[in-house]
């Protein structure tokens, strides 16, 4: 199988190298370089580098030289298609499946990289020319120069319908599907009318994708009754919004050699920050920033610092990049937030106030975690036990959004230290935020607890309601309910790829034993690294991890009772078929025992006969759950099905 260049750079842009030689080689970041010994030769004095700028690594010691794939090929002894299709996944990327129409399109995309490149000289041409003194004059206005002009590529696109259709067209072969398909002319969908020119009496910003090609247009308008005061291109096989940032090839280099990155929210205040002396500014593409865009700012520095404007708009652009961070922070990797003054942008700001002003604004950005409290604290009521609950249910739900258990953790303990602050005395520290459906909490239950007027008392001598012996609230687990939990832990250690196939149904499955949940975790985090995780390379890690004593209770109970899909050597469809019946109906039981969690605890603060009544239907449909859960012991086992081949 062959692949074309852009699905190879695709690669290679989305994985950086250090990434992928760090498995391997302990590296020290140096400036814009990582360093560290090479692997290619012993060595006692580092002369291996990794350049993520620059996308390979070279050894002065040896001469060894790659980038991203040649590292696998050389280091794990695997095939180029081998190694692509590893990488391809691990990028998010399908692997393509190559015709000669492919590769027809392949180079037709290189042809689209020129037709852009013709028409951004077009519009730069119209800027300087008569009929683009309206655009020139706006952007003095705006205070750029006309070097600043000349480095952001800046132009203007004229009033005429077809101005830059009749143009372009012929011209070094462009033709005008050529021209459509690069989002450059519009295509009526009736077919009746002609294509015209997307871009007309505005202001022109060239896109640029990572290697400095220009792959996209903004357009400004210059009349007020415009119907969009920005219009940008559309998706093409070249540009997709998502995963690029305005000016991103222009600030690499002074984000690597500043060690920080700054984003603003429009072209001109990136291009206003970079006339002032800030050239590691960049700016989504009239989006809210994605995952995609966060992890391309990782790359330039480990902790962008967003500089959005001081409005309400400006707020909730923060809020919403903070939401869509936390899944993706790890070790050493965050965002920290600058909110200028209300009514201001960056371009304004320093336009009134200077670059010295803004640089000490930059000084006072605040960290991730300032901006998730204001979300959540913001015009929040604690003057009630019910608004405090409400409070920390939320800061609990915010934890769950966190990928990384590590830094989880740091936030359940920031969070807990502010709510102390918040609420004072109120505040009830015995449990973790991270844990909150499911810690004990005896107080909520005192024997003192009695309402009058439904005569009820403390729960067990509730009439008609039983003392719930299978919640984490009271002593004791559900008969079986750790079998289960180590049925489905060994199920996955004899076969890894059900990680690969099934990862949030194993990711988010309520596990009742704490030390099982810990190794449930543990295997669901090193699946996460691992995208082709194979039962030896688990096993060994998880045994030099700390977790030998539970691998051997857990195949102790595999070699008397394992049922036949759990088996290493059972037919894949056994494998699937028998561990979902598993997990679908324990994960039933823990649904309803949860619930039951929550029910229990509502019922110490509002007894009534309506609570109780649930309370008693949620009781009896746990039992029956438990009875049909019952039914699990010998499906599958060996004692119930023959033999397999």
């Amino acid at each position: 199988m062959g692949f074309t260049p852009d699905f190879l750079d695709e690669i290679r842009n989305r994985i950086p190298v250090s990434d992928v030689v760090a498995r391997r080689v302990r590296l020290v970041r140096k400036g814009r370089e990582h360093s560290g010994l090479c692997p290619f030769h012993n060595e006692k004095t580092p002369s291996f580098t990794v350049n993520d700028d620059k996308g390979f690594y070279h050894c002065f010691g040896c001469g060894a030289h790659g980038d991203v794939i040649k590292f696998i090929t050389e280091t794990e002894g695997l095939g180029f298609l081998e190694t692509v299709e590893r990488l391809a996944g691990q990028a998010g990327l399908e692997m393509p499946a190559y015709s000669p129409h492919d590769r027809q399109r392949s180079e037709q995309k290189k042809s689209l990289y020129e037709v852009m490149e013709a028409a951004c000289k077009y519009f730069e041409s119209g800027l300087v020319a008569h009929m683009g003194q309206e655009g020139l004059d706006y952007l003095t206005r705006r205070g750029l120069t006309r070097e600043t002009i000349r480095k952001f590529r800046l132009g203007f696109a004229p009033e005429g319908r077809t101005v830059l259709k009749d143009a372009l067209s012929g011209r070094d072969g462009i033709s005008e599907d050529m021209m459509v398909e690069a989002g450059l002319l519009i295509r009526p969908e009736d077919g009746d009318r002609a294509s015209y020119d997307r871009f007309r009496h505005r202001v022109i910003f060239p896109i640029t994708d990572r290697q400095g090609r220009v792959v996209a247009f903004g357009g400004r308008a210059l009349r007020a009754d415009a119907r969009a005061k920005y219009l940008n291109s559309p998706e093409t096989p070249l540009f997709h919004k998502g995963r690029l940032l305005y000016n991103m090839a222009g600030a690499r280099k002074s984000s690597y050699d500043r060690g920080r990155v700054l984003v603003a929210e429009g072209y001109m205040d990136v291009i206003a920050m970079a006339q002032a002396g800030f050239a590691n500014a960049v700016a989504p593409l009239g989006t809210a920033v994605t995952g995609d865009q966060i992890a391309e700012l990782w790359r330039l520095a480990p902790e962008p610092v967003m500089c959005f404007d001081g409005d309400k708009a400006g707020i909730r652009a923060a809020y919403r990049v903070a939401e869509n961070a936390l899944p993706l922070l790890k070790a050493g990797f965050s965002l920290r937030f600058v909110h200028l003054p209300d009514g201001e942008d960056p371009d304004s700001f320093i336009s009134g106030h200077g670059a010295g002003a803004f640089r000490d604004l930059l000084a006072q950005g605040r960290p991730l975690i300032d901006i998730i409290w204001d979300m959540k604290t913001a015009s929040v009521a604690v003057d009630t036990p019910e608004q405090c609950a409400g409070l920390e249910k939320s800061l609990s739900e915010t934890l769950g959004d966190i990928g990384d258990k590590v830094i989880r953790g740091y936030y359940d303990k920031a969070f807990q230290e502010r709510l102390s602050r918040l609420l004072g005395g109120a505040f009830v520290a015995d449990h973790s935020l991270e844990n909150v459906a499911q810690k004990k909490n005896h107080r909520a239950f005192s024997a003192k607890a009695r309402d009058k007027k439904t005569g009820s008392g403390p729960i067990g001598e509730l009439p008609g309601v039983k003392k719930p012996q299978n919640t984490d609230i009271f002593k004791g687990r559900a008969p079986g309910a750790i079998k289960r939990e180590r049925l489905l832990i060994l199920t996955v250690l004899n076969h890894p790829w059900l990680l690969k196939e099934h990862h949030e149904e194993f990711a988010t499955t309520y596990f009742e034993s704490a030390e099982l949940d810990k190794l449930r975790c543990e295997i669901i985090d090193v699946s996460i690294r691992e995208s082709n995780l194979e039962r030896k390379s688990l096993y060994s890690h998880l045994l030099k991890t700390g977790y030998g004593k539970a691998l051997e209770v857990i195949f102790k109970q595999g070699e008397f009772r394992a049922e036949w899909f759990a088996w290493p050597d059972a037919a894949r469809q056994d494998v699937e078929q028998g561990w979902f019946h598993v997990i679908n109906r324990y994960r039933r039981v823990s649904d309803i025992q949860k619930d039951l969690d929550a029910l229990v605890k509502e019922l110490a603060v509002n007894m009534t006969d309506d609570v109780l009544e649930r309370l008693r239907a949620l009781q009896k449909e746990l039992e029956q759950a438990r009875g049909n859960e019952a039914s699990i012991d010998g499906y599958g086992s060996a004692s119930g099905r023959k033999k397999h081949s």
